[in-house]
């Protein structure tokens, strides 16, 4: 997830760290940037829930997707104690304005122990990795963290000098025991009203999606890479049924598109990472099994119960990216396809389907989700480099919002 852990204040003596890449073939390594996760559960500021995520053993599963990539770490200078990491990745992405491509570097999971916050290593592991950008190439760094991580976004904001940028939404809804009609059912069955979700081959999604998408900030440039990427699980389109019965290529849909449809692909985040909810009282857990063992028992005589899947033993995810459309009912074509991604979930045996979608995006009224379980995120970004390649746009930090925002599954 985009969640960064609380990072130091001032006020309190720096501690003498040394700070150096990770070794991925050490296991001295591994180990220690293992306990530093255990150390550093993320959860909303002052509440009681946390969020651990197991890496399944690989510490760089959230930017090996995304060469190039570096992760370093912060090491006590008395012990060797590791106290500190943080990942970073470099892409070209487009800026949201006409043609206008830019290189940029993502910043993430950033921790920092908990006995050894507010002693200046978190800006130390920050400035380390942005000189790492700028060899890259990179003109813009941007990290994502939750609007209510006050410490967080002190860190990057008054410190670094990262500028709050974009405030999407984490959008997640349950896998419940049963699967769902891909739309809910309507007054009229007039053959108009009912949807069909077909998959698009990669290649067509490709040319599909830097026909419509590549205008869209953060669309990357190499989506190819990232549609052939074995845990991309494939792309659906919705629209119609009386319009879409079959795929008959892109070109033939670019040239005569359904009045309204959307499309999305599915990620396989369960394969990288495992989350856990910890933290929850005895309560919530007793009724979420009760609504699990009341949808088994439904589900024979079609009475489904939106069941609370098992969030408090490790579980894995699906995410839901590239999700667009067009047309007045592009939000409804956009339920249905996330309606067939939570019975892909389900066959997969994650528990949760999440996008993440900009806050003015009219897709969002389409996918449905709890609230409780989402969160509100705040992008913040820094220009690095004084000249800007393409030279039309100017400095994007200071670019109004466009009504879209593509979430590159690598990094969430």
């Amino acid at each position: 997830m985009a969640a960064v852990a609380p990072a130091e204040e001032d006020g309190v003596a720096a501690v003498p760290v040394a700070v150096r890449e990770f070794d991925a073939d050490s296991d001295r390594d591994r180990a220690a940037v293992e306990r530093l996760e255990r150390a550093c559960e993320v959860g909303p500021s002052g509440g009681k829930l946390c969020l651990f995520t197991d890496l399944l053993g690989d510490p760089l599963c959230r930017v090996r997707h995304s060469p190039p990539y570096l992760m370093l770490v912060a090491e006590a200078a008395a012990g060797g104690e590791v106290v500190g990491v943080v990942r970073g990745c470099v892409k070209t992405v487009s800026c949201g304005h006409g043609n206008a491509f830019s290189k940029v570097a993502y910043l993430l999971g950033l921790r920092v122990s908990p006995c050894h916050r507010r002693r200046g290593i978190g800006r130390r592991l920050v400035e380390r990795m942005e000189e790492w950008f700028v060899q890259m190439g990179a003109e813009y760094a941007y990290v994502a963290t939750d609007r209510d991580n006050e410490p967080s976004v002190r860190l990057f904001t008054a410190r670094c000098g990262y500028a709050k940028f974009r405030t999407p939404s984490v959008l997640v809804h349950p896998v419940f025991r049963h699967d769902l009609p891909l739309s809910p059912p309507l007054r009229s069955r007039r053959r108009n009203n009912k949807i069909a979700v077909v998959e698009v081959p990669p290649r067509d999604a490709e040319l599909l999606y830097r026909a419509r998408l590549a205008g869209v900030e953060f669309f990357p440039r190499d989506i190819d890479a990232v549609l052939s990427n074995p845990l991309s699980l494939g792309t659906f389109l919705a629209a119609p049924a009386a319009d879409m019965t079959e795929w008959r290529g892109v070109e033939a849909f670019l040239a005569s598109p359904p009045e309204s449809w959307a499309v999305a692909s599915v990620w396989n985040s369960k394969d990288a990472f495992r989350l856990e909810v910890r933290g929850a009282p005895r309560l919530w857990r007793a009724a979420a099994s009760a609504t699990r063992a009341a949808d088994a028992a439904l589900s024979p005589w079609l009475l489904r119960v939106p069941s609370v899947p098992n969030l408090f033993e490790p579980f894995g995810m699906h995410f839901l990216y590239g999700l667009a459309g067009a047309g007045e009912g592009a939000p409804r074509m956009a339920r249905a396809l996330c309606r067939h991604a939570h019975n892909l979930a389900r066959a997969a045996g994650a528990r949760v389907v999440a996008t993440e979608v900009a806050a003015g995006d009219p897709i969002r009224a389409g996918v449905p989700h709890w609230p409780r379980l989402g969160a509100e995120d705040l992008w913040c970004i820094k220009r690095l480099a004084d000249g800007y390649g393409d030279g039309a746009l100017g400095d994007w930090t200071k670019a109004p919002p466009g009504a879209a925002i593509f979430v590159d599954p690598r990094e969430f």
